[in-house]
């Protein structure tokens, strides 16, 4: 006999009703009220702009204030009037802030006014404010030039009995970083102390030890910033902005448990960080001016491979700004969307609900795009979609997770992509790595050691046998060729390096490439053929970049593997 499960029931039926108001609510804003729908449920929602209406009066108008950027306040009403628009600009105007309203459900409202709880209570135990002001870190910023101010700025902090102490350090921690422009900090419990690392051109570098209780503190206040479970220790994410300027930056925060307690890491999204120009990227000029004509051309699929954290999005983002009009419609679908593209709709991977990315990628293609930015081909399905979209009158870029640009196609192929739909498809594959660049104050000559000689005689030898003249980089064939090191110096926070710059390789699916892609080809068979293709392997561009003084020996071995033929 069937047994009926009353609880399990009612669960299904909110679930239904909830949908149904989301449902309701979208198709009212746009057809009657002629303003923005928003689902807040699963979106962050700033702490300042929840103090800039209370909460009684949020309950009472049936509004709920969501976001701050700059001077405009985005504000979620339930039910839209006139009179409630009136009220509420003259409110804000008075704030010197402007209201940009949407139109939300009941659950989203109570989702925000939720929050009003963690607002009083952060008042409440506040030890010198919760918010990070954009005004506070500048003026913290003009005294950090280097790693050292950061370290002696902490070092007073922490000698400090201020009740502000907390709120400062973390100050100081975030305008350090994003003064000297790193990408990532890390705050790690260990037995009897607290560590604090700064992730610098791709590097961990140590600033700063503290005790376990300030640790906990700092803890708390990430928590509570990034809208975090205070009591919970599992692992969690979170973000919360800070506005610099015009600019708003983003810090996403992960917190795992560990043995002595959870290790906090922030990222930071800056947007200045990635608003770099494809002439900067690092590319060689002939690989730079195919890539400069396929981007442009209406369909094809053009691939980027690399590990992780080796700039595969910078790339991508450089090529849409470069590509970008106001004549073009340019999507993305992005895990997760980390830096926001003026001009272009970029949409989120939600797995709660069902958008995935092949489900993202057929709702892209809905939308009549010119362009399409995939974040990552995972699986099949997405593969499929993207060569499909590439030949029914797209450009698709993506990523792709392998070592080189001649594992692309076997990959693909492995994912199921017809190799015969393939070869129409495919534009040409990139790969890339990510390498530190010499800091020209303090760069210091050095003698080669006879293994190296070797090597760079034999990548020099290659590159003669497959007609690439080294006269073509900016080197004389007779030499003698110079290499630098690192030294290290104030301007370069004593590691030697400032900065990063891109290896690249290529293969662009030429008519050769095209012969052997419905055989099925091996690695060493595509890089075979693409040999007369006259663009430079990412080991010939890391040893041209090595002879220019760009980098080191030592940097480009650590990422290419320069004895591979």
């Amino acid at each position: 006999m069937a047994s009926f499960d009353e609880e399990k029931q009612n669960k299904q039926l909110d679930e239904l009703h909830k949908q149904e108001e989301e449902q309701l609510v979208a198709t009212l804003a746009e057809s009657k009220y002629g303003i923005p729908y928003i689902n807040l449920y699963r979106l962050g929602v700033d702490n300042e702009a929840l103090r800039a209406i209370s909460e009684q009066d949020a309950r009472e108008m049936n509004v709920a204030p969501f976001k701050l950027f700059g001077k405009n306040i985005f504000i979620a009403v339930r039910a839209p009037t006139d009179s409630l628009f009136a009220r509420l600009k003259e409110d804000m105007e008075r704030k010197a802030l402007t209201p940009v309203f949407y139109m939300a459900s009941s659950a989203s409202l109570n989702k925000v006014w939720d929050r009003y709880k963690e607002i009083s209570m952060a008042e409440s135990s506040r030890i010198g404010g919760l918010d990070i002001s954009g005004e506070v870190l500048r003026d913290t910023a003009k005294q950090i030039e280097k790693m050292e101010d950061i370290e002696k700025l902490v070092k007073e902090a922490l000698e400090g009995n201020k009740i502000h102490k907390i709120s400062r350090l973390l100050e100081i921690i975030l305008a350090g970083a994003i003064s000297i422009k790193a990408s990532d900090i890390h705050i790690e419990p260990e037995k009897d102390r607290g560590r604090l690392r700064l992730r610098l051109d791709g590097v961990l570098q140590d600033v700063n030890f503290f005790g376990t209780d300030v640790y906990k503190l700092l803890n708390s206040r990430i928590k509570l910033l990034s809208g975090m479970k205070l009591t919970s220790t599992v692992a969690q994410d979170g973000r919360f902005n800070i506005i610099e300027g015009d600019e708003e930056i983003s810090i996403r925060c992960s917190l795992i448990p560990g043995s002595y307690g959870e290790s906090i890491v922030m990222r930071i999204l800056d947007p200045k960080s990635l608003q770099v120009e494809m002439e900067e990227l690092g590319i060689e000029n002939r690989l730079f001016e195919i890539i400069k004509e396929e981007i442009i051309k209406p369909n094809g699929l053009i691939l980027v491979t690399g590990p992780t954290g080796s700039g595969k999005t910078t790339t991508l983002y450089s090529f849409l700004r470069r590509i970008y009009s106001p004549e073009i419609k340019i999507i993305t679908i992005e895990d997760p969307v980390e830096y926001h593209l003026t001009g272009i709709t970029q949409t989120q991977v939600n797995m709660e609900r069902g958008y995935t990315f092949p489900e993202g990628l057929r709702s892209a293609l809905r939308q009549d795009p010119d362009v399409i930015m995939v974040g990552e081909i995972r699986d099949g399905d997405t593969a499929s979609i993207a060569v499909q979209s590439a030949l029914t009158g797209h450009m698709v870029f993506s990523t792709l997770h392998t070592n080189n640009a001649a594992g692309v196609i076997p990959r693909l192929i492995d994912l199921g992509v017809n190799p015969k739909i393939l070869v129409s498809a495919l534009s040409i594959s990139l790969a890339q790595r990510l390498v530190r660049k010499l800091c020209a104050s303090c760069k210091k000559e050095r003698e080669l050691s006879p293994e190296e000689i070797k090597t760079m005689k034999l990548i020099i030898d290659g590159m003669t046998a497959e007609g690439k003249q080294i006269s073509n980089y900016n080197l004389n064939p007779d030499g003698p060729f110079k290499t630098f090191e690192a030294v290290g110096c104030d301007k370069c926070n004593k590691t030697g390096f400032k900065g990063r710059i891109g290896l690249f390789e290529a293969i662009k699916t030429d008519e050769e490439i095209e012969k052997i892609i419905p055989e099925n080809p091996s690695e060493r068979e595509i890089k075979k053929v693409a040999r007369t293709q006259g663009v430079l392997s990412m080991r010939q561009d890391g040893l041209i970049k090595i002879l220019n003084g760009v980098t080191s020996f030592a940097e480009v071995q650590s990422v290419v593997d320069l004895s591979e033929e």
